[in-house]
């Protein structure tokens, strides 16, 4: 599947207030999702001494897509296409390489 096909199905899913004019909605659901990543991950470092065993990694896959669903509304409601975003941070990230800043921090560097 591509991301834009991807994007376009699970817009035909999104039922939150003012689709198409709520950015705001799809960024609080993206925090919560993907603090709920980070908890099992953390929970794997906790309960299961760092293993990632077939049971985790299918949990991960479950919730790393609710994290692409919202990546994929923020998307939407800012009027980009995920093959856009894909885009631009190869972009961003190969002129990073190029010029030797792939360390450090900040957006413009």
């Amino acid at each position: 599947m591509d991301l834009n096909h991807y994007q376009q199905a699970a817009r035909s899913t999104a039922r939150y207030p003012d689709v198409g004019s709520n950015p705001i909605y799809p960024t609080l659901g993206l925090s919560g999702e993907s603090g709920e990543v980070a908890d099992k991950v953390k929970k794997v470092l906790r309960d299961r001494g760092g293993i990632f065993d077939a049971e985790v990694k299918e949990a991960l896959k479950l919730e790393l897509g609710d994290v692409l669903w919202y990546v994929a509304q923020l998307a939407s409601e800012l009027g980009f296409s995920l093959e856009e975003v894909a885009q631009a941070n190869v972009d961003k990230l190969a002129s990073r390489a190029s010029r030797g800043k792939l360390s450090g921090s900040g957006d413009h560097r």
